[in-house]
């Protein structure tokens, strides 16, 4: 069985640690139960996956911003590349067109799909071990997963059930997010949660793909991206079949999306430079800044400070954090790469010419790509660490205290010896990431030029 992990979000739910660049799932915020080091969603995760030997055969399916974050949190992982913002039904055709081009996945194969952020406990992924079974031998189209509900939210959508089989339950029909008094009578009739976990067989995304003209190649799929409508997995698959089926899950399992679900699983009510006095009560501090954040005679409140803002919320309208930002317009000020880290200092234009001040961190070992800029140039003042630096085919050590010079169109590639830190100040007609012409990643092939 293959798993398929949709790893989406506009990234505002959890603002302003979360941004385009870095969602939800990215936020290294949650702590790791084996090392206490803290982690993120993926991470957590992904670590799950790899404990119930399911990892290997699994495939993230992200858009190119979330390409940078993912394999420096995660590594090598497979990683198909959505070229644009559709729904839930293409991003998991084109996953399921890259199981079957570059993991040799066949058409009778199954294939599991699954939200990238349940923080849930090992016994969810022992469950969907089961659904492969379940949906050979109901011989349904798709097999869903249930969460057994533990109140009548009206947060969640829910499953009907229909009648109840040997470990599992064909589907009757959904309740989106109901309100409490129709939850109640659901829960009655043993509806569940709808954890958004599918099961089903490769071929059946085929078919599905064969209806907009797309064999299911992943190539073909990505160049026609968006040729698939933009439509959600539930509305393409789900409601055009009679043949459904479901199995529950009582496992712990819990929707992290807003700040006050959120502070609910850390372990320290401070993290960051900062702290609160003994009057504060049911108050969190998150601080990603150099400077403190002190708290004093709070209560249930949530402060979150960062690079692209500062979020100050009672903790039980800390949902509504996602339609107030809506409005703003600013460009992510932080971002994490395979390779490193980027913080912006300052941005300005004057007379035409733009510049930004930004300071880059590179990972001991790591390197950037090999590349040129064609409308502005670059002023590097090293911080701390080592590096190799090749300038136009040329490699030299630099270190602390000096200044490197990268006019336009110089080819350029650094690789840290030690972690090593540096102010970049980029200054001409552009500075935005569109003039960048990339010419190789890799180290050894940068040496060779």
């Amino acid at each position: 069985m293959y798993i398929v992990l949709l790893s989406g979000g506009s990234g505002k739910r959890l603002w302003p640690l979360s941004n385009e660049l870095r969602s939800k799932q990215y936020i290294k915020i949650l702590s790791d139960e084996k090392t206490g080091e803290q982690c993120s969603m993926v991470q957590r995760v992904w670590g799950q996956l790899t404990e119930t030997g399911l990892a290997e055969t699994s495939v993230v399916c992200a858009s190119k911003g979330q390409v940078e974050i993912l394999t420096s949190q995660l590594g090598k992982v497979n990683i198909a590349i959505e070229p644009g913002r559709r729904d839930t039904f293409p991003a998991i055709a084109l996953a399921c067109a890259y199981l079957k081009t570059n993991l040799g996945a066949r058409d009778d194969e199954e294939v599991c799909i699954i939200p990238v952020d349940p923080y849930t406990d090992i016994t969810y992924f022992e469950t969907l071990k089961k659904l492969a079974g379940v949906l050979n031998e109901s011989g349904s189209d798709v097999v869903l997963m249930g969460v057994d509900p533990t109140e009548p939210s009206s947060k969640f959508g829910y499953i009907v059930p229909d009648k109840t089989c040997d470990g599992y339950k064909t589907v009757s029909c959904f309740k989106e997010k109901p309100d409490t008094d129709t939850a109640k009578k659901l829960i009655e009739d043993g509806a569940v949660w709808n954890c958004g976990v599918f099961c089903t067989k490769i071929g059946t995304i085929a078919k599905h793909c064969e209806k907009y003209d797309l064999k299911l190649d992943y190539d073909i799929v990505y160049a026609n991206y968006e040729q698939l409508p933009k439509k959600s997995f539930d509305y393409e698959v789900l409601e055009n079949s009679n043949n459904l089926s479901v199995v529950s899950f009582s496992g712990m399992w819990k929707d992290l999306g807003t700040w006050n679900a959120l502070a609910e699983e850390m372990k320290e009510n401070t993290l960051g430079e900062g702290c609160q006095d003994a009057s504060c009560q049911d108050v969190n501090v998150v601080n990603e800044l150099d400077i403190p954040v002190v708290a004093i005679g709070l209560k249930d409140v949530i402060a979150v400070a960062s690079f692209d803002g500062i979020l100050i919320a009672d903790k039980q309208s800390s949902a509504r954090v996602k339609e107030v930002v809506d409005k703003f317009n600013f460009a992510p000020m932080y971002e994490e790469r395979r390779w490193g880290t980027i913080t912006v200092i300052d941005t300005s234009e004057k007379n035409g010419k733009k510049n930004t001040t930004r300071k880059i961190k590179i990972f001991e070992g790591m390197n950037s790509s090999y590349h040129y800029h064609e409308k502005r140039d670059e002023v590097w003042t090293i911080l701390s660490g080592e590096a190799e630096l090749i300038v136009n085919g040329i490699k030299q050590l630099i270190s602390v205290g000096q200044v490197v010079r990268i006019p336009s169109g110089t080819k350029h590639a650094v690789r840290a010896i030690s972690d090593i830190e540096f102010i970049e100040i980029q200054f001409g007609e552009s500075i935005a990431n569109d003039d960048l012409n990339r010419i190789a990643m890799d180290w050894n092939k940068i040496i060779c030029r």
